[in-house]
């Protein structure tokens, strides 16, 4: 029987990576004002054994905390090196973002709108050019790590186009967060970009801007692990705590009135159609409403902001299939 194959080089940020390196390397992406260079800082890890190439990128919107300290901390704790194929970790994508507690690049153009970008286009275009240039053709697979924004806290999920690829249904099921739900492409992400080029991209949610949550990090660590044993990267991994539950309809129910929000469930939690889920009062004393939830589901996003205008996202709800 014949050998397999070395593993080619990888070319990437003018680099030659072999076989069995590991590098940090960074990619330039433009100057402050004040001819501050801003760079990206990829982790490159390498195994002598061919095998795919999975993406684990964290910080595409800057205030984003949980996902750049779950690449941290899988980094730091050494957990990344594969048996086989290539693991290529960005902590922090936005750097701009990041430095000021933002999720925006300086123009105010979300990155994550932004695929495939442009080289002489917006800020955020050319961030997102430059990855699709130096860093989307290397990858097979790749776990793309978010947070509610806005003070939305979301439990622990994963999202992904459920139903359409088997490979995205075994990614999502591999990582076996609390909660597995459908979420269909949208226009200008890095999972849009990626399913067009064949590339195989599954979204993990944890937590609220600029907290950290430590539960959901964990859990973001555990099933990061899960994915690169399914796909032969890894020798062991942690078992689930719970069964993932799928949910295909989610959706969020928004405030009818203005004024302060008062929520009476928690994340995670299931209610049932027609169960008080909280209530808007005006902040004089004069009038409250309780809010009823439409449908049985479970609470796998909550607005913690207690002053809301009428429309603002409250809670969202998932309907178990």
């Amino acid at each position: 029987m014949p050998d397999a194959p070395a593993p080619a080089p990888m070319y990437l940020n003018d680099l030659t990576i072999q076989p069995g390196e590991r590098v940090l390397t960074r990619l330039v992406i433009s100057r402050l004002p004040s001819g501050t260079v801003i760079d990206v800082p990829v982790h490159v890890l390498r195994a002598t054994e061919p095998g795919p190439t999975l993406l684990l990128m964290g910080g595409m919107h800057g205030d984003e905390v949980n996902g750049i300290e779950t690449i941290r901390r899988l980094v730091r704790r050494e957990l990344l090196t594969p048996t086989r194929g290539s693991v290529i970790a960005i902590p922090i994508l936005n750097i701009y973002g990041f430095l000021n507690f933002s999720r925006e690049v300086p123009d105010g153009k979300d990155v994550n709108r932004s695929f495939p970008g442009f080289p002489r286009g917006s800020l955020a275009g050319r961030v997102a050019h430059r990855f699709m240039r130096e860093i989307m053709p290397l990858i097979d697979y790749g776990i793309d790590f978010h947070t509610g924004g806005a003070a939305r806290a979301n439990f622990p999920q994963v999202r992904g186009l459920l139903g359409v690829d088997p490979e995205v249904d075994a990614l999502a099921a591999a990582f076996a967060a609390p909660f597995t739900l459908h979420a269909s492409l949208r226009a200008g992400s890095l999972r849009e970009a990626a399913h067009g080029l064949g590339k195989r991209v599954i979204v993990y949610e944890t937590g609220e801007s600029l907290r950290l949550d430590e539960p959901g990090i964990e859990e973001a660590v555990a099933g990061t692990l899960r994915v690169m044993h399914h796909l032969g990267m890894a020798p062991a991994a942690p078992a689930p705590a719970r069964p993932s539950i799928v949910c295909r309809r989610h959706t969020w129910l928004r405030a009818r009135f203005a004024g302060l929000f008062r929520a009476h469930v928690e994340n995670g939690q299931f209610v049932e159609k027609g169960q008080i889920y909280g209530s808007v009062a005006d902040p004089y004393g004069q009038q409250a409403v309780r809010l009823e939830s439409p449908l049985s589901g479970y609470v796998i996003g909550l607005n913690h902001m207690p002053v809301v205008n009428q429309g603002d996202a409250l809670l969202h709800i998932a309907v178990p299939e």
